[in-house]
């Protein structure tokens, strides 16, 4: 009897990249990690058409950074702080290395609590914030809560979430909807604090 191989392992793709600005197409390793799942390309493509291409002198957190993408997509687009939070030693010294490599200067790597980290920030002195938690943690609610303080009058948060949010739950953290999408899984949130 002839032996099949063994299906292909579907998992994450070993890299993501950059997709704009001064470090376009630069490759992001993506650890495998149980929880760890990179914002996929064409969903980062179209988050920055939203936000514009230039991000000059924003200040920004990337909340779960995990490999670092977002936070890294902004910051080659001119953002002018743009702090990486993640909990996992491993996963911040690839991001710490990442950074060196990349000679970023306007990039920070700390290890952390997203949601302490959020909390701690000074109220209304954030351009931005990515949100991108592991979607089995049960932290959107959290986090949510955690960062809308930190966010300016005209700042902007990115959710993302394994189902739509609708505005009634947005409306709980004083937060609307700007623009929602989706890709295969993954339902992306451009919110803005709610007028």
């Amino acid at each position: 009897m002839p032996r099949t191989a063994p299906p292909a392992r579907r998992g994450l793709p070993n890299q993501v990249r950059i997709i704009g600005g001064l470090w376009k197409r630069t490759p992001l390793p993506v650890a495998d990690r149980p929880g760890l799942r990179p914002t996929p390309d064409r969903v980062r493509e179209t988050l920055f058409n939203w936000l514009g291409q230039d991000l000059s002198g924003w200040h920004c957190v990337d909340a779960f950074a995990g490999t670092g993408a977002l936070g890294l997509e902004a910051a080659s687009r001119g953002a002018g702080d743009v702090l990486l939070v993640e909990t996992e030693g491993a996963l911040v010294d690839q991001l710490r290395g990442i950074v060196k490599k990349l000679a970023a200067g306007n990039v920070r790597v700390q290890r952390g609590n997203a949601l302490s980290v959020l909390a701690a920030q000074p109220a209304a002195s954030l351009d931005l914030v990515f949100l991108d938690p592991p979607f089995d943690a049960g932290l959107f609610d959290k986090a949510l809560a955690a960062a809308r303080p930190a966010l300016r009058e005209q700042g902007f948060l990115y959710l993302e979430a394994p189902t739509e949010w609708q505005d009634e739950a947005l409306a709980r953290h004083r937060l609307e909807r700007v623009r929602h999408m989706r890709a295969g899984a993954v339902h992306g949130h451009l919110l803005r604090p709610a007028a």
